[in-house]
């Protein structure tokens, strides 16, 4: 019985010995945890102050994610935002991808493209800016002239409306088709063609495959974007667009973020000196410019 009584005894003893280290391990683990506390809260503060809030900017295959990355964004940082890209590889995904909020803005279409895309789609989306744009080009892997383009040539060209248009302004400018006088010549279809005098024969397929079809064709128009990303070389088509303002390039947003800081911080960047002067400095160096920069 009394055995019993000194086990239980220094049973407590040893219990009550833990307790207490316990007890001294708390306070200084809570000593320490307020420090640390006292730390992350200035750390946090000076983490707020200097925080730059990272936007996403859809893009089609061309000059563009690398504008928005290498030019645009190291200016609009030093307001607040950095770019990051998202890549689609079509003419349709990046509006709807924005109209529905997964990226914060895009920047691959002209002002023509856009205002018929959001009025078909019932989408409300809004012009920040104009940037510099690399215009259409007519393209051949068979010819080192239009001069060669022999009677019954086949012909790719965009399907979608506004490149389709700016395709056959491209076309009658080189008079290789007229076109009807009563028309508007930025909604100009195939239909549209008054005369057609070396017979030529039109091909229509997605902008995104008309580099392709370079293989197959005689000639190909190939809008700027996706003559970049081809490599092809602006100085060897046979012959390039002189773009009208509605077909420059323009940076986008919801219509309901057109006020917003972010548009803003865009808007003052693109119209800036020191974007004139990075462009200048830049493979974009070539580019048509906005007609507001001449002003």
């Amino acid at each position: 019985m009394g055995a019993f009584f000194i086990e239980k005894r220094e049973g407590f003893l040893e219990m009550k010995r833990f307790k207490k280290l316990g007890a001294i391990a708390l306070g200084l683990a809570a000593t320490v945890t307020l420090a640390a506390c006292g730390g992350s809260k200035e750390a946090t503060s000076t983490s707020d102050s200097d925080k730059v809030v990272t936007k996403v900017v859809g893009v089609a295959p061309g000059p563009y994610g690398d504008m928005a990355t290498k030019v645009i964004s190291p200016l609009l940082e030093k307001k607040g935002f950095k770019l990051t890209t998202k890549l689609f590889n079509d003419y349709v995904q990046p509006n709807k991808a924005l109209a529905s909020g997964q990226i914060d803005a895009d920047l691959f279409q002209h002002t023509s493209y856009l205002e018929k895309f959001a009025a078909d789609n019932d989408l409300k989306l809004s012009v920040v800016e104009e940037v510099p744009t690399l215009g259409m080009g007519i393209y051949s892997k068979k010819l080192k002239s239009l001069d060669d383009l022999e009677d019954g040539a086949t012909v790719a060209i965009a399907n979608d409306a506004s490149n389709l248009a700016r395709t056959l302004q491209l076309l009658a400018a080189n008079n290789l088709i007229t076109l009807k006088g009563d028309i508007d010549e930025t909604k100009a279809t195939v239909d549209d063609i008054a005369t057609n005098p070396k017979n030529l024969t039109f091909k229509t397929l997605d902008a995104a495959q008309l580099v392709r079809s370079m293989d197959t064709v005689d000639i190909a128009l190939v809008p700027g974007n996706y003559s970049w990303a081809a490599d092809l070389d602006p100085a060897d088509a046979l012959a390039l667009e002189k773009l009208k303002e509605n077909y420059k390039n323009v940076f986008v947003v919801q219509t309901d973020e057109i006020d917003s800081d972010f548009a803003k911080a865009v808007k003052e960047v693109l119209e800036s000196q020191e974007f004139k002067d990075a462009i200048a400095k830049s493979d974009f160096k070539d580019f048509d410019k906005p007609a507001f920069w001449s002003e």
